[in-house]
């Protein structure tokens, strides 16, 4: 028997770490931790859920992306667009803190 697990962030958002501080705008969602353990292990501080959503986000103004667990992120309420050389490959346009994807993806 699964367990439904409901994400609390769509792709699109963006969103603030809470620990990192860095924006981003949310690309993919997991409905659980995909990683390894020994990713988990090297590269988290909290202990986040592994069993609840996590998100691939592409950092603002850094190039890069990072993977983090739902309860280490809120939403970003500055309204201001991320910088990222990805964005325009992926979202078509933004309004009013959301990124709106090129394509749906299932």
């Amino acid at each position: 028997m699964s367990i439904l697990t409901t994400a609390g962030f769509n792709i699109g958002d963006v969103i603030i770490h809470r620990n990192q501080k860095f924006r981003g705008v949310i690309v993919d969602v997991d409905a659980d931790f995909q990683g390894s353990d020994d990713w988990y292990d090297q590269y988290t501080t909290n202990q986040p859920s592994k069993d609840a959503p996590w998100y691939h986000v592409l950092v603002d103004e850094e190039g890069s992306m990072a993977y983090v667990s739902e309860q280490n992120i809120y939403t970003d309420s500055s309204n201001m667009e991320v910088e990222h050389p990805m964005v325009d490959d992926i979202f078509e346009n933004y309004e009013a803190g959301h990124y709106m994807p090129r394509q749906t993806i299932n």
